[in-house]
């Protein structure tokens, strides 16, 4: 039974800015600026262009292909079962570390003066809570995503002008690391991941072939707007070098004690917010690659009381502890960058792939070539432990995928 189609353009520019600004603007701009120094700003336009390359790709082929699952969909329909697979693959991965990044965030803000340990522990209990919330079937509605949007905005308002208008702002914006701009970059993407789910509201959204194309650079701008607003605040508070220092630069960069708490509340209510999002959607992913066959069918049993996928939330929320407790946040968002960027090179490959006859044009053929070449550089230029990592990860999916298509079938 296909979704109702109740969304006009103002609901999915919406959508678009509730995916896009959340706890990733508390997390990224950190080893961001520890990677490129006060070339933040350029590295902030770099992500900004691949994620404006990708939506628009990812918008066509939902045009295309009206239903849900993204670019597991369109890699399956253009390229072949394994190219779906692969992003779907990339997806899951990559959005796990996704939820490992938002677990210490959450422990980043709300307890910074922890020793590891007891980091350790709180990370932990996060991931539980959540899990806990999912399994009962407790998932977060439309209302409350605009009530911590709202949060997320009010806080980010309040910080910046609080900040701006103090005395302890520097201008002192050197060193430029021109060398990590890309790196900063690929970082930087992480924050704007979320525009994806603007390219999947193709079953949702009324007129989508009009409607979700214009979508994507009023929600992108919107966002980018923000994001240099904050990124502009943060280095002239705290200045390159500490700002690539801190886990938490939003609470560093208030001026008054008082406002510190504030920061720390609505920092930790928007990590709360996203990674409950976060392990919803990775465990339905998960849940419809298993019904596929591409993942051990186990998975795909749903709970005959709270009627929620319960072994394949498990499965994630187990594997998001683990993940919190051994890595650290900049490691985190490397490795969820590039699996990430992977799933939106397929999309663009898929896009590429689109002719005259089926709506598509030159220019936005062009656009797709520009997005998977800029996938593959950003994902190639994050720190060195990122790229092996997901290379390693993507390859024991491939492997895993040869495997289950040599076995015979009865």
């Amino acid at each position: 039974m296909p979704l109702a189609r109740r969304l006009g353009l103002t609901d999915a520019v919406f959508v678009g800015l509730g995916s896009m600004i959340g706890a990733g603007v508390f997390a990224a701009f950190a080893p961001a600026a520890r990677a490129a120094g006060a070339g933040l700003l350029p590295a902030l336009a770099v992500a900004a262009v691949v994620a404006y390359c990708n939506a628009t790709s990812s918008a066509r082929l939902a045009a295309r292909y009206p239903e849900s699952g993204g670019t597991y969909v369109y890699g399956r329909a253009r390229l072949g079962d394994f190219w779906g697979y692969l992003a779907g693959w990339g997806f899951i991965t990559g959005k796990t570390a996704s939820c490992a990044a938002m677990t210490l965030t959450v422990v980043a803000y709300a307890a910074p003066d922890l020793g590891k340990p007891w980091r350790t522990v709180l990370a932990v209990c996060v991931v539980a809570l959540v899990t806990s919330v999912n399994y009962l079937g407790v998932h977060r509605s439309a209302l409350a995503t605009r009530v911590i949007v709202c949060i997320t905005l009010v806080v980010l308002t309040v910080v910046s002008v609080a900040a701006v208008s103090s005395d302890h702002t520097t201008v002192a914006f050197s060193p430029f690391f021109g060398n990590g701009v890309l790196e900063a970059a690929g970082l930087l993407f992480f924050a704007f991941a979320g525009y994806a789910r603007l390219a999947t509201l193709g079953e949702e959204v009324r007129d989508p072939a009009r409607t979700i194309p214009r979508a994507i650079p009023i929600a992108l701008a919107c966002t980018l707007v923000v994001y240099a607003a904050i990124a502009l605040v943060l280095l002239t508070t705290l200045g390159p070098a500490r700002l690539g220092q801190r886990t938490d630069p939003l609470a560093e960069a208030a001026p008054w004690p008082w406002l510190a708490p504030i920061v720390r509340i609505g920092a930790t209510v928007a990590a709360l917010g996203s990674l409950l999002a976060l392990v919803l959607g990775v465990s339905r992913t998960m849940l419809a690659m298993s019904r596929d066959g591409h993942l051990p069918r186990a998975l795909s049993a749903v709970h005959p009381r709270f009627q929620v996928p319960h072994r394949a939330e498990l499965t994630v929320g187990v594997v998001v502890a683990i993940l919190a407790s051994f890595t650290d946040l900049r490691g985190a968002i490397g490795f969820s960058s590039f699996a990430v960027l992977a799933y939106y090179a397929i999309a663009n490959a898929a896009a590429m792939t689109l002719r005259h006859t089926e709506g598509t044009t030159r220019r936005f053929i062009a656009i797709a070539v520009v997005g998977l070449i800029g996938c593959l550089v950003l994902a190639f230029s994050l720190p060195l432990t990122s790229v092996l990592a997901g290379v390693a990860v993507l390859g024991i999916g491939a492997a895993a995928y040869g495997i289950r298509r040599m076995r015979p079938r009865h």
